[in-house]
């Protein structure tokens, strides 16, 4: 479908287990470091990812892993085992910390950060970490790694000529979505807008190929490809001053993919909601992060750094959500 086919497979798709394989009370809490909750909420939510957590849990990477200095999975491997292996209540993350400057060059231990910041940059770290070693990996191949394997998907971008009705496609691998919410009050309105065809005229105006010139164009963006693992952020950032969309974005604890994809027939695309990340606040540049997570013995649970509490699905359903993860 114009896509190129990996020329290797870094990571069969069939090995993904998405259910847990073992069952037990949630792990530890995590100490705050200094300004440090927007790293805890992410290594919370990767922490239970049944099919991430299953992987590392496993130590297949660690086994086979010769890098040498920092390795994003090898540190999350530990982290993982111990939060849900180790009998602590509380456990101090210091070697994420330690190398924050390696997962992103905007990090400083002592500075608060952006949650969807550090998610982003510790997905790469983890990406770059499965492809050490294969340098001659073509860019198809890259996107078979266990990282793209349980978060990554494929956007279509479809451009049509408004003149003479051509059609250009063009695919973009993903491992999170970023969604506009300043005006729609649901995350399923917000996905409808993100799939609504826009026009792009004045300075976005593309050249056709038949005209030879710059003309009005319509594109439109769908999910071509779904993840095991969709990840969205819901922007709060009202402008570049910090300003903060504050209002309630009401969010489904199951959600069909199936209306935002490039072919809309078919069986519904189900995911079932199991973590989100909250920012308290009243602009994006100061706050606090937390999060809800669903441990393997099916509760939900706050995470507030080192506080770990039950709590039920209907105060999960009634937050002001920043960033949301679902899982096939």
């Amino acid at each position: 479908e114009g896509m190129a086919l990996p020329q290797r497979l870094l990571f069969p798709l069939e090995e993904i287990c998405m259910d847990w394989q073992q069952r037990q009370r949630p792990g530890a809490g995590l100490c705050n470091l200094g300004s440090t909750c927007y790293i805890n909420v992410i290594l919370q939510c990767l922490t239970y990812t049944p099919p991430l957590a299953n992987y590392l849990l496993s130590r297949d990477h660690s086994q086979l892993c010769h890098r040498q200095g920092f390795c994003m999975m090898c540190i999350m491997e530990a982290h993982v085992r111990k939060v849900l292996r180790s009998s602590a209540n509380i456990i101090w993350p210091r070697a994420v910390v330690r190398d924050l400057k390696f997962i992103g060059d905007e990090f400083e231990p002592d500075m608060a950060g952006d949650a969807y910041e550090f998610l982003r940059c510790a997905l790469e770290a983890m990406q770059r970490a499965c492809l050490s070693g294969s340098s001659d990996v073509d860019i198809s191949s890259q996107t078979t790694t266990i990282i793209h394997q349980i978060f990554g998907g494929f956007l279509k971008s479809r451009v049509t000529c408004l003149r003479c009705q051509a059609v250009s496609d063009s695919y973009k691998a993903f491992l999170h979505v970023l969604l506009d919410i300043k005006a729609p009050s649901s995350l399923t309105t917000a996905l409808e807008d993100f799939v609504t065809p826009k026009n792009l005229d004045g300075k976005y105006c593309l050249k056709c190929s038949k005209y030879e010139k710059k003309v009005t164009a319509s594109k439109r963006v769908t999910v071509h490809r779904v993840p095991k693992v969709f990840t969205v952020c819901l922007e709060r950032a009202a402008d570049h001053t910090g300003k903060k969309i504050s209002k309630i974005v009401e969010y489904p604890e199951y959600l069909d993919l199936r209306p935002y994809m490039s072919d809309t027939a078919g069986e519904p695309l189900l995911y079932s909601l199991y973590a989100l990340v909250v920012h308290s606040g009243d602009t994006c540049l100061d706050g606090h992060f937390f999060c809800y997570t669903k441990a393997s013995n099916g509760q939900w649970y706050k995470m507030d750094d080192e506080s770990v509490d039950n709590c039920g699905i209907h105060a999960v359903l009634r937050q002001q959500a920043y960033l949301l993860f679902y899982a096939r």
